[in-house]
């Protein structure tokens, strides 16, 4: 899918098959339930770079999200590319607060994380895993 016309920002939506352990840089190790998560990032230039950066598995880490692309219990399942604001993209998601900060350094909306959890694992998923 081609990204909106002057998109900037983007949203992944991972699922996390199983209990999750990762360590997120300075913020700390977080165990991650399974579910459906939604990661809202923003990039000026070179969106699609940023995108297939995200999505490669083997890659030093420098961003949050990172974290999780790289681990082995996490897979990205949809990418949406939007025009709205990354911090408004972000608060009409909704959803929970897995890791308090996550993506969210230079956030100046009161965001408190650009990492929502949304839901469980649809029944089709949990079932064929089980």
């Amino acid at each position: 899918m081609s990204a909106p016309q002057g998109a900037i920002t983007y949203q992944l939506l991972l699922e996390v098959t199983r209990p999750a352990t990762v360590t997120v840089g300075r913020l700390g190790r977080f165990t991650l339930p399974p579910g459906r998560y939604f990661y809202t990032g923003s990039a000026r230039r070179n969106l699609e770079a940023r995108i297939a950066r995200h999505l490669k598995r083997r890659k030093k880490r420098r961003w949050h999200i990172d974290w999780l692309t790289t681990h082995p219990a996490i897979r990205v399942v949809e990418v949406i590319r939007s025009t709205l604001p990354e911090c408004e993209l972000n608060q009409r998601t909704g959803g929970e607060i897995p890791i308090p900060g996550f993506g969210a350094s230079d956030c100046r909306a009161g965001c408190g994380s650009h990492l929502r959890r949304i839901g469980p694992l649809p029944a089709s998923r949990r079932s064929a895993r089980e």
